[in-house]
């Protein structure tokens, strides 16, 4: 089984770096086969010019980027995003990832009577977001809504197709003690030591 990982957090001593770490090995123990896509360390441009919303219009992605990152995503059984929450929302690398390449074309494309949408990722069973937050998750519920989970879980994936999506969040980590912290890291480790199993 193939799982490709989309990272992005600029510190290498990150609790979101010591996530990827514990997915990773996870992953091992499952005998996956591992792509991780480092948005911080692959000169990714997250800007959609002019050039790319023509080529939106076209369904046909021109960033040399992009078009990697189909090829690589085309082959994945599970997609796997870990990210910060940063002011509610995604960082602006996953946000221009989600832009320009989930992309018309790409990751779907639309129904005959244009209404619909229709997944292009024939391998992809399954969706998975890990995010931290220092935002109480009561907090991130009643007032911000479950922005993460509504924008990209549903309003992406789900609207696309994909049904089988999972939001892993992580709250107060910068409040959380070593011992809580060791306990989600085993946690997430475990969990993806049993991935499809």
């Amino acid at each position: 089984m193939k799982t490709v990982i989309v990272f992005n957090h600029p510190y290498e001593g990150s609790f979101c770096n010591a996530i990827l770490q514990a997915v990773i090995l996870g992953l091992q123990k499952a005998n996956h086969e591992i792509d991780l896509i480092h948005l911080d360390k692959e000169n990714f441009n997250p800007v959609m010019t002019k050039e790319d919303l023509k080529a939106f219009v076209e369904k046909k992605p021109i960033d040399p980027k992009v078009i990697e990152y189909k090829n690589r995503l085309n082959e994945a059984n599970h997609l796997i995003f870990i990210f910060p929450i940063w002011w509610e929302v995604m960082p602006a690398l996953t946000k221009g990832f989600i832009d320009k390449v989930i992309f018309p074309g790409v990751a779907y494309d639309y129904t005959s009577n244009g209404i619909g949408m229709v997944p292009l990722f024939k391998k992809l069973n399954g969706v998975t977001v890990i995010t931290t937050m220092n935002t109480p998750k009561i907090l991130y519920r009643f007032i911000f809504a479950n922005a993460i989970q509504k924008a990209l879980l549903i309003g992406t994936f789900w609207k696309m197709g994909y049904k089988k999506n999972n939001w892993i969040n992580m709250a107060m980590v910068k409040m959380s003690s070593d011992k809580k912290r060791k306990k989600w890291l085993q946690k997430i480790e475990r969990r993806f030591s049993l991935l499809n199993k």
